[in-house]
């Protein structure tokens, strides 16, 4: 496995790479759910590049950019462990060098949802991720459900933008309890890492009256916020119905395949979570 963190040493790396190449983006402090993207890469491409940068411009200045977890050398380790072949770890200032002022911005579905409580993330997701499609060049890319709207976005950018390479989006991997793996779970002590369950617990809730016969979107966003309420540790900032490519709230019935998904604090700690359901 090459580490690299210039750009000149990325593209020479990258020409010795055999095709089809599969990028993984990821900010590091990698676990299981990282970990399945890259064996999906492995799995369908001749040669895997994953990326560690933790991207300041996706980072309001209230938010936990200096404190994000990371272990380098111990990232490193696994992914050479999944047999990735070229690891890039640019700097903030490779990416972002000084007078730089160019964005990426995709409109509509970045706007509800986490572009509502979090002004000029998805800019920030956007221009970043463009960067790494233009530097790496892969024929795919891989992200995880669990941050469905970045998905969502990134795959709007990559259509609009016509980056002749495909966006894989690969299910969720969660705890045995149901917690969706996230680096930010190694903030929680272990009271607010019990009560993150309920998380899930309230899209199973949702999920199952569905399957059993309510359509309103109105009663599943009850369901979700009467089951993550019944957990006093729990502050809920936004439960979601809504369509999948819009990611518009649905008002009335739901016909097709439908987002649900949430935002909730635990001490300082904000997790979100989705289901998908038909």
């Amino acid at each position: 496995m090459k580490v690299v963190t210039d750009l000149e040493e990325l593209r020479a790396a990258r020409k010795q790479l055999a095709e089809q190449v599969g990028l993984v983006p990821t900010m590091g402090y990698l676990h299981a759910g990282h970990l399945s993207l890259v064996a999906a890469a492995r799995r369908d491409c001749a040669s895997v590049v994953a990326t560690i940068f933790v991207n300041p411009t996706q980072f309001s200045p209230e938010e936990d950019l200096t404190s994000y977890p990371r272990d380098l050398s111990r990232d490193l380790a696994l992914l050479e462990e999944e047999g990735v072949d070229v690891v890039w770890t640019p700097t903030p200032e490779i990416m972002y060098p000084p007078g730089y002022q160019t964005w990426v911005t995709v409109e509509e579905i970045s706007l509800p949802l986490e572009g509502a409580r979090r002004p000029g993330h998805f800019r920030g997701v956007t221009t970043v991720v463009a960067k790494l499609f233009n530097a790496v060049q892969p024929q795919y890319a891989y992200f995880g459900q669990k941050d469905a709207q970045q998905a969502a976005v990134i795959r709007r950018m990559a259509l609009d933008l016509n980056f002749p390479l495909e966006v894989i989006v690969c299910p969720t991997v969660r705890e045995a309890d149901g917690l969706a793996m996230s680096s930010r779970n190694t903030y929680l002590n272990p009271q607010e890492r019990q009560a993150a369950t309920v998380l899930f617990r309230a899209l199973r809730a949702a999920q199952t009256a569905c399957n059993k016969g309510e359509r309103h979107a109105k009663k599943l966003r009850l369901i979700m916020r009467q089951t993550i309420e019944t957990e006093p540790l729990a502050k809920l900032q936004y439960v979601s119905c809504a369509g999948v490519l819009t990611l518009q709230e649905i008002e009335g019935e739901i016909t097709g395949e439908v987002l649900l998904s949430m935002a909730v604090f635990f001490g300082k700690t904000r997790l979100i979570d989705n289901i998908v359901i038909n």
